[in-house]
């Protein structure tokens, strides 16, 4: 049996490397959630959108026969692939693999994205806000896996790859927004029709 006992003092406690990068993070979105100089950008889109003469659609992007928001389902897609062909960029096997992963992921990405849109055309404007940005990662993202295909194609592996780490550095801060839509500010599933 251990006799150790965690010291939960205050005292000794000094902030670490991942608190200070959490609250400089933390520091930033809630800058983002009271800036309004999106707004009138975001209000043109939102109404956009939700003109959009969609019908039962609508309701099948927002997963509303499902009971919760359908964009996290479709995202998997895209964020898998991508990531699976990080992973074989940097395992001694061939090249065809991540080029193809790359492929079904901006293939993906695309269904994804529609869904993400129709849930963000009713946010409120703080966490419009924020999924703007999310949304402005997201085009980073599929910019760079464009490229990184582009280059592969060509015969460029190495190149492709570069652009592949680009791609999905920029998906992990989309993704931490996305996060934090969700999460942070208890965006839900949109009421049943």
């Amino acid at each position: 049996m251990s006799t150790h006992v965690l010291d939960t003092s205050t005292a000794s406690w000094t902030p670490s490397v991942l608190d200070t990068a959490s609250a400089w993070w933390l520091t930033a979105l809630d800058r983002v959630e009271r800036s309004g100089a999106a707004d009138p950008a975001i209000r043109l889109l939102q109404r956009g959108i939700r003109s959009l003469p969609l019908g039962e659609v609508r309701d099948l992007l927002r997963g509303r026969p499902l009971g919760h928001p359908v964009h996290p389902v479709l995202v998997q897609v895209p964020i898998g692939c991508w990531l699976s062909a990080a992973v074989l960029d940097i395992a001694p096997v061939g090249r065809s693999a991540p080029t193809t992963l790359t492929a079904v992921g901006l293939a993906g990405a695309a269904p994804a994205a529609v869904a993400g849109w129709a849930d963000w055309a009713d946010l409120p404007p703080e966490q419009a806000r924020v999924g703007l940005v999310h949304a402005v990662s997201n085009v980073a993202a599929v910019a760079c896996y464009t490229a990184s295909l582009a280059a592969r194609l060509r015969g460029h592996s190495a190149k492709g790859r570069l652009w592949s780490l680009g791609g999905l550095a920029a998906v992990a801060v989309s993704g931490a927004l996305g996060g934090h839509v969700a999460y942070r500010q208890a965006v839900g599933p949109h009421p049943a029709a």
